[in-house]
């Protein structure tokens, strides 16, 4: 009988033998399966297998034959279209919390459960192919300082799969490029506390701990077998830059891979625009301004390129305050110069253009 690895019991004799990811076996035919080896095809997450209806003593096996697969596509495919009529802010918040839950777990020593990260991640991804823009660029409207760490890795992860997705990536990498960017800060479960949490300038020694989080992430993922290469890399390598001024490795371009590059973006962005303990947010021009700066230097060209036209796509018509003070409305961006908009003044309807007027600048969207 073909069962899931949840209904089987220590005895169980397998008739079939059960490969993973790479197809090389897991467990061979004709093992008689002991807690070890569920447990193993539980974290492999193999969805079932065949088994004697006859245990190794002799007594019958009574597990729970699996469901015609129209039946599990229907309760699968409930479960995620439940998740998806969630409204996006409330389905944002949901995995913020159950994102800090398993933090809170792997700092107890817990290792990760990939296919609960999946399960909590992948429906809020795929969210990314229906929603607006705006949702995406202002996911800190609803951050906390307290809670920074958690609603940073989920946003990061958003933004990742965003970029991803419009960039042309494939449906399966770019969701790849959310999961790496949710992980990618896993590894500060082993910095102190002390230290994420220090509202002064760092010693040296707490900043060479910080600087090894992108180690210590990669650490706590290299052995898990159904997370791709890819994933991995991004991890580890989402704080290099082009210009080989990153860490942990202080590689250059063409050794890092573009989940790291997209991540590095993404990661930057969201940091800029939050309050954070050691930082107040500042705004949204001011994080593109930085980014762009470093275009080709430190951020790659394509992956900085497509956050900037998506970002400006949706500020035409939005409401801003100029550092002098006065209020005034968007009406057209170049993309080559997203921080200089030209802007209708407010009353008197004149129209300026920031890129001639140095001096000024976009001190807040109003509403943002």
């Amino acid at each position: 009988m073909r069962v899931k690895p949840s209904s089987l019991i220590p005895g169980c004799v397998l008739l079939k033998e059960v490969r993973g990811k790479t197809n090389r076996p897991i467990i061979l035919k004709n093992t008689i399966l002991k807690e070890e080896h569920i447990t193993i095809l539980e974290k492999f997450l193999v969805e079932s297998v065949d088994v004697s209806s006859t245990l190794s003593n002799g007594d019958s096996f009574l597990g729970k034959p699996v469901q015609p697969k129209e039946k599990q596509h229907m309760k699968k495919q409930n479960s995620i279209d439940n998740e998806k009529s969630l409204p996006f802010a409330e389905s944002y918040l949901n995995v913020v919390a159950a994102y800090k839950q398993q933090f809170q777990k792997w700092q107890n020593g817990m290792p990760i459960d990939i296919s609960v990260v999946r399960k909590l991640i992948i429906p809020l991804l795929e969210c990314t192919e229906t929603i607006e823009a705006e949702k995406i660029y202002r996911l800190h409207t609803y951050s906390t300082q307290e809670d920074y760490m958690y609603f940073h890795s989920v946003a990061v992860s958003l933004l990742s799969a965003f970029i991803g997705r419009k960039m042309g990536l494939s449906k399966g990498e770019w969701l790849q490029s959310g999961i790496a960017g949710l992980l990618s800060n896993c590894g500060l479960v082993k910095v102190d506390d002390s230290i994420l949490n220090k509202k002064g300038t760092l010693t040296e020694d707490e900043w060479k701990a910080i600087k090894n989080h992108p180690t210590y992430s990669y650490r706590m993922i290299e052995h898990l077998p159904i997370i791709t290469a890819a994933v991995k890399l991004g991890v580890l390598q989402h704080h290099e830059r082009l210009d080989g001024s990153g860490y942990p490795l202080g590689i250059t371009n063409e050794k890092i891979h573009v989940f790291a590059k997209i991540i590095a973006v993404s990661d930057t962005y969201f940091a800029i625009i939050s309050n954070r303990i050691y930082a107040k947010a500042q705004s949204l021009f001011h994080a593109i301004k930085t980014i762009e700066k470093d275009r080709y230097m430190k951020f790659d060209a394509q992956v900085v390129n497509v956050f900037i036209d998506n970002f400006v796509h949706f500020l035409i018509g939005k409401k801003i305050i100029l550092s002098n003070g006065k209020h005034g409305e968007i009406v057209f961006i170049d993309t080559t110069k997203p921080t200089k908009p030209m802007i209708r003044i407010e009353p008197d309807e004149a129209i300026i253009s920031l890129d001639q007027m140095p001096e000024l600048y976009i001190e807040e969207i109003i509403g943002s």
